[in-house]
């Protein structure tokens, strides 16, 4: 966090972990859910960038919670945020919570951060049904790790091949983002005009965004069709 401004999203891949906004128009009660606390940069970046945006923070370890509240100004809870502490697969299990999101951010390590700690098709099946009938999962992968193959094969059966992957970035990481609802076909130029608004917008670094994508991901380098 830099401590001038702590609502900046620091790290390259946690700023790809918003790429969700190339595709989503935020807009109030939009629900948004992440599934891995960490330092609570990704809702503080919501809270501050999306006005009157739903956050809902799913973290199993209470070290976690206290230390992004006590360390990094994560606010309390309140009407636009809200921390729960419990594990991220029986949060997605529960039926109450299908269909609600518009969004989810994954990005579950262990303290040892050397893979996901939650890979499997019954994951991100739980994923694919917690989203509304049109959303966007971003999910934070480590590309040189022997579970990416895994995270990305399951992630392709639960969403129906509707997955792009960006260039791996620092450490390793490398950010998924896959798609449910109608299907998306358009000229990458609108796409490049947005990312240029939520740069504008926010700050974010997306200038980059697009090209990335088109670079590694195969049969989109003319067009997005996804």
């Amino acid at each position: 966090m830099r401590i001038r401004n702590p609502n900046e999203i620091y790290l390259e891949y946690s700023q790809q972990m918003m790429a969700w906004l190339l595709f989503l128009q935020s807009k109030p009660k939009m629900q948004i859910a992440q599934l891995g606390l960490g330092t609570g940069s990704l809702a503080k970046f919501t809270l501050e960038h999306c006005p009157d945006v739903v956050n809902t923070a799913v973290e199993l370890n209470p070290a976690v919670i206290i230390a992004a509240r006590t360390m990094f100004e994560l606010p309390n809870d309140h009407a636009k945020l809200r921390v729960l502490q419990e594990d991220a697969l029986t949060f997605l299990k529960n039926k109450r919570h299908h269909q609600q999101f518009d969004v989810l951010q994954v990005d579950l390590y262990d303290a040892d951060a050397k893979g996901p700690v939650l890979s499997s098709l019954e994951f991100y099946k739980a994923c694919f049904n917690t989203l509304k009938a049109t959303g966007v999962m971003t999910v934070n992968l480590f590309s040189q790790h022997k579970s990416f193959d895994i995270n990305l094969n399951n992630m392709c059966k639960a969403f129906k091949g509707r997955v792009l992957i960006f260039p791996e970035s620092h450490d390793c990481n490398a950010v998924a983002i896959a798609f449910k609802g109608p299907m998306i076909k358009t000229d990458w130029e609108p796409i490049v005009q947005r990312a240029k608004m939520i740069q504008s917008m926010t700050g974010l670094p997306t200038k980059g965004w697009v090209e990335g994508l088109c670079s590694v991901n195969a049969h989109q380098e003319e067009c997005l069709a996804i």
